[in-house]
Protein backbone atom coordinates (compact mmCIF):
# COMPACT_ATOMS: atom_id res chain seq x y z
CA UNK A 1 0.00 0.00 0.00
CA UNK A 2 0.97 3.59 -0.70
CA UNK A 3 0.38 6.83 -0.12
CA UNK A 4 -2.03 8.27 -2.62
CA UNK A 5 -0.55 11.15 -4.53
CA UNK A 6 3.45 10.04 -3.24
CA UNK A 7 3.52 6.88 -4.16
CA UNK A 8 5.65 6.78 -0.58
CA UNK A 9 4.68 3.30 1.51
CA UNK A 10 1.85 3.72 4.26
CA UNK A 11 3.58 4.12 7.33
CA UNK A 12 1.60 2.33 10.54
CA UNK A 13 2.32 3.59 14.11
CA UNK A 14 1.31 2.38 17.40
CA UNK A 15 0.73 4.14 20.76
CA UNK A 16 2.38 4.61 24.05
CA UNK A 17 -0.18 4.24 27.00
CA UNK A 18 1.48 6.67 29.44
CA UNK A 19 -1.85 7.65 31.41
CA UNK A 20 -2.49 3.99 32.42
CA UNK A 21 -3.67 0.80 30.18
CA UNK A 22 -6.89 -1.84 30.75
CA UNK A 23 -9.41 -3.97 28.81
CA UNK A 24 -12.31 -1.47 28.38
CA UNK A 25 -12.84 2.12 27.35
CA UNK A 26 -13.44 3.17 31.01
CA UNK A 27 -10.99 1.59 33.22
CA UNK A 28 -9.54 5.08 34.24
CA UNK A 29 -13.38 6.44 35.06
CA UNK A 30 -13.42 5.75 38.91
CA UNK A 31 -16.31 4.73 40.44
CA UNK A 32 -17.49 7.32 43.14
CA UNK A 33 -15.25 5.96 46.31
CA UNK A 34 -12.79 6.97 43.60
CA UNK A 35 -11.49 3.26 42.46
CA UNK A 36 -10.50 2.16 39.50
CA UNK A 37 -11.49 -1.43 38.34
CA UNK A 38 -9.54 -4.43 38.43
CA UNK A 39 -8.69 -4.38 34.98
CA UNK A 40 -6.88 -0.98 34.73
CA UNK A 41 -3.09 -1.25 34.73
CA UNK A 42 -0.50 1.52 35.92
CA UNK A 43 1.28 2.58 32.99
CA UNK A 44 4.68 2.09 35.04
CA UNK A 45 7.97 2.20 32.43
CA UNK A 46 8.40 -1.42 32.41
CA UNK A 47 5.03 -2.14 31.14
CA UNK A 48 5.54 1.10 28.62
CA UNK A 49 9.12 -0.38 27.64
CA UNK A 50 7.49 -3.71 27.24
CA UNK A 51 5.35 -2.07 24.55
CA UNK A 52 7.69 -0.04 22.86
CA UNK A 53 9.89 -3.31 22.33
CA UNK A 54 7.32 -5.30 21.10
CA UNK A 55 6.30 -2.70 18.47
CA UNK A 56 9.82 -2.42 17.26
CA UNK A 57 9.77 -5.84 17.13
CA UNK A 58 6.74 -6.43 15.14
CA UNK A 59 8.13 -3.39 12.72
CA UNK A 60 6.11 -0.97 13.37
CA UNK A 61 7.48 2.45 12.58
CA UNK A 62 7.00 4.23 15.50
CA UNK A 63 4.94 5.15 18.42
CA UNK A 64 2.89 8.29 19.63
CA UNK A 65 4.18 9.43 22.73
CA UNK A 66 0.96 11.53 24.14
CA UNK A 67 0.49 14.70 25.69
CA UNK A 68 -2.39 16.01 28.41
CA UNK A 69 -2.84 16.29 32.41
CA UNK A 70 -2.96 12.56 33.49
CA UNK A 71 0.04 11.36 30.88
CA UNK A 72 3.74 10.73 31.67
CA UNK A 73 6.14 13.53 30.35
CA UNK A 74 6.96 12.51 26.88
CA UNK A 75 10.05 13.72 26.07
CA UNK A 76 11.52 12.16 29.20
CA UNK A 77 9.50 8.71 28.34
CA UNK A 78 10.92 8.99 24.88
CA UNK A 79 14.36 9.30 25.95
CA UNK A 80 14.17 6.27 28.63
CA UNK A 81 12.95 3.76 25.98
CA UNK A 82 14.96 5.28 23.07
CA UNK A 83 17.84 3.06 24.24
CA UNK A 84 15.98 0.10 24.46
CA UNK A 85 14.95 -0.14 21.03
CA UNK A 86 16.45 -0.49 17.18
CA UNK A 87 14.46 1.11 15.06
CA UNK A 88 11.15 2.49 16.35
CA UNK A 89 10.91 6.48 16.12
CA UNK A 90 9.37 8.48 18.87
CA UNK A 91 6.22 10.70 18.24
CA UNK A 92 6.79 13.13 20.95
CA UNK A 93 3.63 15.40 21.45
CA UNK A 94 4.01 18.35 23.42
CA UNK A 95 2.16 21.52 23.85
CA UNK A 96 3.35 24.73 22.57
CA UNK A 97 3.43 27.59 25.43
CA UNK A 98 4.30 25.42 27.55
CA UNK A 99 7.73 25.76 26.83
CA UNK A 100 10.17 28.32 24.91
CA UNK A 101 10.62 27.35 21.06
CA UNK A 102 14.22 27.45 21.70
CA UNK A 103 14.12 25.36 23.94
CA UNK A 104 11.75 22.70 22.62
CA UNK A 105 14.35 23.15 19.31
CA UNK A 106 17.18 22.37 21.65
CA UNK A 107 15.23 19.25 23.67
CA UNK A 108 14.42 18.11 20.05
CA UNK A 109 17.83 18.48 19.02
CA UNK A 110 19.09 16.32 22.07
CA UNK A 111 16.42 13.48 21.63
CA UNK A 112 17.25 13.07 17.91
CA UNK A 113 20.96 12.55 18.43
CA UNK A 114 20.35 10.33 21.57
CA UNK A 115 17.64 8.17 19.40
CA UNK A 116 20.11 8.28 16.36
CA UNK A 117 17.43 9.88 14.11
CA UNK A 118 14.41 8.13 15.91
CA UNK A 119 12.55 11.34 16.81
CA UNK A 120 9.25 12.70 15.53
CA UNK A 121 7.50 16.14 16.91
CA UNK A 122 3.75 16.46 17.32
CA UNK A 123 2.48 19.52 18.02
CA UNK A 124 -0.70 19.84 20.17
CA UNK A 125 -2.01 23.43 19.93
CA UNK A 126 -5.10 21.96 22.75
CA UNK A 127 -8.39 22.37 21.93
CA UNK A 128 -9.72 21.82 25.64
CA UNK A 129 -9.71 25.27 27.40
CA UNK A 130 -10.29 23.71 30.81
CA UNK A 131 -7.18 21.49 30.11
CA UNK A 132 -4.83 24.33 29.11
CA UNK A 133 -5.77 26.85 32.15
CA UNK A 134 -4.59 23.84 34.46
CA UNK A 135 -1.23 23.77 32.87
CA UNK A 136 -1.25 27.80 33.26
CA UNK A 137 -2.47 28.76 29.75
CA UNK A 138 -5.11 31.03 29.24
CA UNK A 139 -5.37 32.03 25.77
CA UNK A 140 -8.07 31.77 23.49
CA UNK A 141 -8.53 29.05 20.54
CA UNK A 142 -7.67 31.28 17.24
CA UNK A 143 -4.48 33.35 20.11
CA UNK A 144 -2.86 29.14 20.91
CA UNK A 145 -2.85 29.02 16.55
CA UNK A 146 -1.50 31.92 16.04
CA UNK A 147 1.15 31.29 18.81
CA UNK A 148 1.92 27.75 17.08
CA UNK A 149 2.44 29.30 13.95
CA UNK A 150 5.48 31.89 15.75
CA UNK A 151 6.66 28.82 17.72
CA UNK A 152 7.37 26.37 15.12
CA UNK A 153 8.50 29.17 12.54
CA UNK A 154 11.16 29.95 15.61
CA UNK A 155 11.76 25.87 16.63
CA UNK A 156 12.21 25.45 13.21
CA UNK A 157 15.08 28.26 12.63
CA UNK A 158 16.42 26.85 15.57
CA UNK A 159 17.19 24.03 13.51
CA UNK A 160 19.19 26.12 10.56
CA UNK A 161 22.37 27.04 9.87
CA UNK A 162 22.14 30.85 10.82
CA UNK A 163 21.34 33.04 13.59
CA UNK A 164 18.53 34.77 13.59
CA UNK A 165 16.95 37.51 15.59
CA UNK A 166 12.55 37.24 15.65
CA UNK A 167 10.33 39.54 16.70
CA UNK A 168 6.51 38.55 16.82
CA UNK A 169 3.45 38.57 19.00
CA UNK A 170 4.40 36.20 21.76
CA UNK A 171 8.25 35.17 21.34
CA UNK A 172 11.19 37.80 20.67
CA UNK A 173 14.67 36.17 19.93
CA UNK A 174 17.94 37.64 19.58
CA UNK A 175 20.46 35.58 17.76
CA UNK A 176 18.65 32.98 17.98
CA UNK A 177 20.00 29.21 16.76
CA UNK A 178 21.33 25.95 18.10
CA UNK A 179 25.11 25.53 18.62
CA UNK A 180 26.05 22.24 18.12
CA UNK A 181 28.30 20.49 20.72
CA UNK A 182 31.94 19.79 19.83
CA UNK A 183 32.10 17.59 16.72
CA UNK A 184 28.88 17.37 15.48
CA UNK A 185 29.30 20.13 13.01
CA UNK A 186 33.07 18.20 11.97
CA UNK A 187 30.90 14.47 11.88
CA UNK A 188 28.02 15.62 9.31
CA UNK A 189 25.51 15.56 12.57
CA UNK A 190 24.05 19.17 12.34
CA UNK A 191 20.20 19.40 12.58
CA UNK A 192 20.80 22.11 9.40
CA UNK A 193 20.41 19.12 6.88
CA UNK A 194 16.78 18.72 6.55
CA UNK A 195 17.49 14.74 6.82
CA UNK A 196 18.32 15.42 10.38
CA UNK A 197 15.49 17.93 11.32
CA UNK A 198 12.89 16.26 13.24
CA UNK A 199 9.61 15.62 10.89
CA UNK A 200 6.75 17.76 12.34
CA UNK A 201 3.08 16.34 12.85
CA UNK A 202 0.46 18.14 13.62
CA UNK A 203 -3.53 18.10 13.67
CA UNK A 204 -6.29 20.45 13.60
CA UNK A 205 -9.44 21.30 12.01
CA UNK A 206 -10.46 25.06 12.06
CA UNK A 207 -9.22 27.08 9.51
CA UNK A 208 -6.65 28.80 11.81
CA UNK A 209 -5.03 25.19 12.26
CA UNK A 210 -5.32 24.35 8.72
CA UNK A 211 -3.22 27.82 7.92
CA UNK A 212 -0.94 26.49 10.63
CA UNK A 213 -0.77 23.70 8.91
CA UNK A 214 -0.19 24.61 5.21
CA UNK A 215 2.75 26.86 6.12
CA UNK A 216 4.81 25.32 9.12
CA UNK A 217 4.12 21.69 9.05
CA UNK A 218 5.87 18.02 7.60
CA UNK A 219 2.58 15.97 7.97
CA UNK A 220 -0.88 16.59 8.84
CA UNK A 221 -3.42 14.52 11.16
CA UNK A 222 -6.99 13.80 10.93
CA UNK A 223 -9.17 12.04 13.46
CA UNK A 224 -11.09 9.33 11.42
CA UNK A 225 -13.91 10.45 9.94
CA UNK A 226 -16.36 9.61 6.54
CA UNK A 227 -14.02 9.12 3.88
CA UNK A 228 -15.93 12.18 1.98
CA UNK A 229 -15.41 14.52 4.87
CA UNK A 230 -11.50 13.68 5.18
CA UNK A 231 -11.62 13.78 1.00
CA UNK A 232 -12.21 17.62 1.46
CA UNK A 233 -10.20 18.31 4.18
CA UNK A 234 -7.21 16.77 2.63
CA UNK A 235 -7.88 18.64 -0.22
CA UNK A 236 -8.11 22.05 1.33
CA UNK A 237 -5.15 22.06 3.32
CA UNK A 238 -2.60 20.64 0.18
CA UNK A 239 -4.59 23.41 -1.94
CA UNK A 240 -3.25 25.99 1.45
CA UNK A 241 -0.14 24.34 1.13
CA UNK A 242 0.22 24.57 -2.69
CA UNK A 243 0.00 28.51 -2.20
CA UNK A 244 3.30 28.44 0.02
CA UNK A 245 4.73 26.26 -2.16
CA UNK A 246 5.06 23.06 -0.09
CA UNK A 247 3.31 19.39 -0.08
CA UNK A 248 2.57 17.80 2.53
CA UNK A 249 2.10 14.24 4.04
CA UNK A 250 -0.83 13.29 5.72
CA UNK A 251 -1.18 10.71 8.90
CA UNK A 252 -4.92 9.62 10.20
CA UNK A 253 -5.35 8.18 13.23
CA UNK A 254 -7.88 5.18 13.69
CA UNK A 255 -8.90 2.57 16.34
CA UNK A 256 -8.40 -0.76 14.91
CA UNK A 257 -10.36 -3.81 16.26
CA UNK A 258 -8.60 -6.94 14.36
CA UNK A 259 -9.49 -10.43 14.73
CA UNK A 260 -9.48 -13.36 12.60
CA UNK A 261 -12.83 -13.01 11.64
CA UNK A 262 -15.43 -10.40 10.94
CA UNK A 263 -17.99 -11.23 13.62
CA UNK A 264 -15.65 -11.44 16.35
CA UNK A 265 -14.28 -8.13 15.41
CA UNK A 266 -17.76 -7.11 16.17
CA UNK A 267 -17.86 -8.65 19.30
CA UNK A 268 -15.29 -7.59 20.65
CA UNK A 269 -16.49 -4.05 19.62
CA UNK A 270 -19.80 -4.36 21.52
CA UNK A 271 -18.10 -6.19 24.29
CA UNK A 272 -16.32 -2.36 24.86
CA UNK A 273 -19.48 -0.76 24.22
CA UNK A 274 -21.16 -2.73 26.86
CA UNK A 275 -18.68 -1.78 29.70
CA UNK A 276 -19.41 1.86 29.33
CA UNK A 277 -22.90 2.82 31.84
CA UNK A 278 -25.27 5.57 29.90
CA UNK A 279 -24.29 7.81 32.70
CA UNK A 280 -20.94 7.17 31.66
CA UNK A 281 -21.06 8.05 28.06
CA UNK A 282 -23.30 10.99 28.79
CA UNK A 283 -21.04 12.59 31.13
CA UNK A 284 -18.57 12.17 28.63
CA UNK A 285 -20.95 13.67 25.67
CA UNK A 286 -21.08 17.08 27.99
CA UNK A 287 -17.47 17.15 28.34
CA UNK A 288 -16.61 17.06 24.75
CA UNK A 289 -19.26 19.54 23.82
CA UNK A 290 -17.66 21.94 25.77
CA UNK A 291 -14.44 21.88 24.01
CA UNK A 292 -13.12 24.40 21.85
CA UNK A 293 -11.56 21.63 19.29
CA UNK A 294 -13.51 21.67 15.96
CA UNK A 295 -12.09 18.25 15.10
CA UNK A 296 -13.70 17.10 18.45
CA UNK A 297 -16.81 18.96 17.72
CA UNK A 298 -17.25 16.77 14.47
CA UNK A 299 -16.29 13.61 16.71
CA UNK A 300 -19.40 15.03 18.96
CA UNK A 301 -21.42 15.49 15.76
CA UNK A 302 -20.51 11.80 14.20
CA UNK A 303 -21.07 9.88 17.86
CA UNK A 304 -24.46 11.59 17.97
CA UNK A 305 -25.61 11.11 14.75
CA UNK A 306 -24.66 7.25 15.78
CA UNK A 307 -26.69 7.36 18.38
CA UNK A 308 -29.59 8.94 16.59
CA UNK A 309 -29.60 5.92 14.11
CA UNK A 310 -29.60 2.81 16.95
Amino acid sequence: MTESGTGRPIEVHWFLPTSGDGRSVVDFFPDPDGRLPASARRADIDYLRQIAQAADRLGFAGVLTPTGVQCEDAWLTAAALAPDTDRLRFIVAFRPGLVLPTLAAQMAATLQRISRGRTLINIVTGGDAEEQRTYGDFLDHDQRYERTAEFLEVMRRCWGPALFDFEGQHYRVQFGGLRPPVGEVATGGSLAGSARQPPVYFGGASPAAERVAARHVDVYLLWGEPPAWVAERVARVRALAAEQGRTLRFGIRLHVIARSREADAWAEAERLLSTMSPQQVEAARRRFSRSESVGQQRMSQLAGDALDMR
